[in-house]
């Protein structure tokens, strides 16, 4: 009888070992799914408020394929789906044509309006018709300098002159003499003040290249004749994610030694960061102008809240380099960044 209760106390230690070791497995792997999904966290999802189903429109000046006004939009829409709201996107980089999409919003009776004021002439009546309707606007990214003239509640981006010297300041840290700064998209006032502001600053001399954003190869062609004209230009500078690898394109076909650096932050420039193959981005936290941007109508909806009394609301610059680029590898890879 001993030797029966000896093999079933056994046999009770053997089925224990196995069931702890499933249940750790278990637990390992559902910490694992629990991690990768934070990582890939999307819109899916259920409001987090009993709000009324409220109906925001957002508008900006966004040319087509531009990742950086992706993030932008995703952003907003994950801040939609926590407050319970209808969420609208449409963009055009036609000054003329952004403001009639602003009319569309406008005549569809949204209970909020999300713009972006690069080409803020353009925008100046079609804003007041909102306000005169009773919609209250928000403005994004461009046209901090107009944006409480233009009766918004308040202005989330960064101050783009104050980007351009951060800029001015890097590019003397590193040692730079010459640099070219490349605007893509023509009458865009934010572009002109990131370029004058790293003019302001830089201790060497800043060049204005001007190039068709909407024609990659010829943004390239246009980079790479102006380095084979002046060997002596040591840094590129671009104002858009999207640019960045057609300038080290560019600068590899003219055999030019130039620095590429640029503004806005998306996965590939974070791995070309790491790589050393961009010397710095300047960073402004695209989804966080979304994502706040439709957070504060919903805060101002509900309970009257504004932000930032009477001053923009900056979620920028950040100097991003090789340093701390890796840090910020998987939020680009998942679109956040």
């Amino acid at each position: 009888m001993a030797t029966a209760r000896t093999g079933v106390r056994a046999l009770g230690a053997v089925l224990a070992a196995v069931l702890g070791a499933s249940l750790a497995g278990c637990s390992a792997t559902g910490g694992k799914r629990a991690e990768d999904a934070r990582k890939t966290q999307n819109t899916a999802g259920r409001a987090a408020v009993t709000t009324p189903r409220w109906t925001v429109a957002m508008v900006t000046h966004s040319g087509d394929g531009d990742t950086f006004w992706d993030i932008v939009q995703k952003g907003a829409e994950q801040a939609a789906v926590k407050d319970n709201i209808n969420f609208l996107y449409s963009h055009s980089d036609e000054g003329q044509q952004q403001a009639q999409l602003v009319q569309t919003a406008i005549d569809k009776k949204v209970n909020g309006l999300i713009v972006s004021l690069a080409k803020p002439d353009a925008m100046k009546d079609v804003i007041a018709k909102a306000r005169k309707a009773g919609i209250p606007v928000i403005t994004v990214n461009s046209g901090s300098e107009q944006s409480k003239a233009y009766g918004a509640l308040t202005h989330i981006g960064q101050d783009e002159a104050i980007a351009g010297e951060a800029v001015g300041d890097e590019l003397d840290k590193r040692g730079k003499k010459k640099a070219l700064c490349v605007l893509h998209e023509q009458g865009n006032v934010g572009h002109e003040q990131r370029c004058a502001g790293a003019k302001k600053t830089f201790g060497g001399r800043l060049l204005n290249l001007y190039v068709d954003g909407t024609n990659m190869p010829d943004v390239k062609a246009s980079i790479e004749a102006k380095l084979q004209a002046d060997p002596s230009i040591d840094s590129v500078v671009t104002l858009g994610a999207p640019f960045a690898d057609a300038a080290v394109q560019a600068k590899k076909t003219a055999g030019s030694d130039a620095e590429v650096d640029t503004f806005d932050l998306n996965a590939k420039v974070a791995t070309a960061l790491t790589a050393g193959t961009l010397g710095f981005a300047v960073d402004q936290q695209p989804y966080l102008q979304g994502y706040q941007a439709v957070d504060l109508l919903w805060l101002y909806k509900y309970n009257a809240d504004v932000l930032g009394g009477g001053r923009p609301v900056l979620t920028g610059p950040q100097i991003i380099t090789s340093d701390n680029a890796a840090e910020l590898q998987e939020y680009t890879e998942r679109g956040t960044r």
